[in-house]
């Protein structure tokens, strides 16, 4: 007589695979916690520039710097932060991008160089 050996449609009691966990979850906070600071830090950095081009150059080193932050936080520390850099990051380029981009529109100058 052959042992019992059970289908797999009802569980037995404890589990048959590992069970994984996220070593540094994800949380709103800590999505907030970064999007303010991320904020704070490209309009901190934003105000230095004093002309158009300035304030898309200072923005794009700022949100360079972010991005570094964010990719060491991925790796080490809390990946919700990293994620709230990341997205007002991508935002802060997106506003800079407009604003050339609306006075390239209007004056026919690349106001870049």
């Amino acid at each position: 007589m052959m042992p019992y050996s059970p289908s797999g449609l009802f569980p037995s009691g404890r589990p048959r695979r590992p069970t994984y966990r996220e070593p540094h979850p994800v949380s709103g906070a800590g999505v907030a916690s970064g999007a303010v600071g991320a904020l704070a830090w490209l309009g901190l950095v934003a105000l230095l520039g004093r002309s158009l081009a300035g304030y898309a150059w200072w923005t794009l080193i700022a949100g360079g710097v972010a991005w570094i932050a964010a990719l060491v936080l991925v790796r080490f520390g809390d990946r919700g932060t990293a994620a709230g850099i990341a997205i007002v990051t991508a935002g802060g380029w997106s506003i800079a991008t407009v604003a050339v981009v609306t006075r390239w529109a209007s004056s026919g100058d690349w106001p870049l160089w």
